[in-house]
């Protein structure tokens, strides 16, 4: 495995892990978060940051 800034590539298959950067937890939104967004957080994360941006 690799670690490149904050996400870990498994150099093998290439895939993103889907834990949560804020409450590191496993969550399939994490992917389309980091994809759409460039943050690599859950979407109660988001949902929270954007409420509450400190």
């Amino acid at each position: 495995m690799k670690n490149d800034d904050h996400f870990v590539i498994d150099e093998e298959n290439e895939t993103v892990d889907n834990i949560c950067e804020e409450c590191r937890k496993e969550d399939e939104s994490v992917k389309q978060n980091l994809i759409l967004y460039s943050y690599k957080i859950c979407n109660g994360c988001n949902l929270a940051k954007k409420i509450f941006p400190l």
